[in-house]
């Protein structure tokens, strides 16, 4: 990470070693094994060195980001409360803390507390003053029927075909995430093009999902068996079309269209006359884009407002014109504007 080049990074997706503290055998009722996390890479011998590594690692990540860049730090019971101390303490700013939630976690063995059904991922910016980072709220809308996406994600864990398996049938990585979750992180807080950075790159999810979604990616990977499973894993991921990876864009977002602009185009003439939908209300158009009513003159907004006897009116949305006796909302000849500057 530090030979990575300063404030060169839009997101950043971090899985870091979750110091379960695991001691002894776990297994089923069955007496059969449990293929539990205990490789070295998740062992730390005191709490205190595994808040210095991760310290060591946040400061790093605070250095590659963009100004208005984002970081997800995903971990359970065992570790997400430290991290999230850390972050604060770094500066990092918290936008939101998500739950994803399992839908098929793996069962309590031993009966001595609840089974762990979710995991919970921290989202930051880089700092209280950060301005301009990616949410594309528009997008998470239509993603959840257009309801508002919720900070609780019922997602299930990475298994069947998704899951990435060696030679032996052994699971590739015990901490493999599923390629939805990354969908959702990505699609929500970032842009086709931007840099992704994963520093626990693992099995390459975050690799695949934005090579899919036509983000660009790093992941920095110390094992070298899974820097290679995730080698083959996105060698074979195939990048969707660059008009099916674009999100939608928050009105905030698209470019101001003045209505003077349709008529200086042609797309209306001076004198064409304008209705609301229900033809009780006219107004002419003018060269200078205005509009004039028998007793009043101004914005489309104004007269709109003017002839409903209304302090306010969105003009591109009550005026419609005719075409060939049907009407059409003036809106459409704005959306033709924004196409051509696109």
């Amino acid at each position: 990470m530090n030979a990575l080049p300063a404030e060169s990074i839009d997101c950043i997706f971090a899985d870091p070693p979750y110091n379960l503290q695991l001691s002894g055998e776990l297994r089923r009722p069955n007496d059969s094994m449990v293929d539990a996390v205990d490789d070295d890479w998740d062992k730390f011998d005191s709490f205190s060195d595994y808040d210095a590594f991760s310290k060591a690692w946040l400061k790093a990540a605070q250095r590659l980001l963009k100004p208005n860049g984002t970081i997800w730090v995903i971990g359970s019971y065992h570790n997400i409360f430290r991290l999230g101390a850390q972050l604060q303490d770094l500066g990092f700013w918290m936008l939101n803390d998500v739950v994803w939630r399992k839908t098929n976690p793996m069962p309590n063995f031993r009966g001595k507390r609840f089974t762990n059904a979710h995991e919970t991922l921290i989202w930051c910016s880089k700092s209280q003053d950060a301005r301009g980072y990616t949410f594309n709220y528009d997008a998470m809308k239509v993603l959840n029927d257009d309801l508002q996406m919720r900070s609780d994600w019922l997602i299930p864990i990475c298994s069947g075909g998704e899951r990435l398996r060696g030679d032996d049938g052994a699971k590739a990585h015990p901490t493999q995430k599923p390629e939805a979750l990354l969908h959702r992180v990505l699609i929500s807080s970032t842009k086709p093009g931007d840099v992704i950075l994963d520093p626990f790159f693992g099995s390459g999810t975050t690799g695949a999902v934005a090579k899919r979604l036509g983000r660009r990616f790093i992941g920095i990977e110390r094992e070298t068996r899974y820097a290679k499973a995730a080698e083959r894993r996105i060698s074979t991921v195939q990048p969707a079309a660059h008009d099916d990876v674009e999100t939608m864009r928050s009105k905030k977002e698209e470019p101001r269209i003045p209505f003077g602009w349709v008529v200086e185009r042609g797309l209306l003439q001076p004198g064409t006359v304008l209705f609301d939908q229900s033809r009780r209300h006219s107004a002419k158009v003018r060269a200078d884009g205005s509009l004039a009513t028998r007793d009043a003159s101004g914005s489309i907004h104004k007269m709109g407002a003017h002839v409903m006897g209304a302090t306010a009116c969105n003009g591109w949305t009550f005026w419609f014109y005719d075409v060939e006796g049907q009407l059409k909302p003036i809106d459409i000849l704005r959306q033709k504007l924004r196409a051509e500057m696109i």
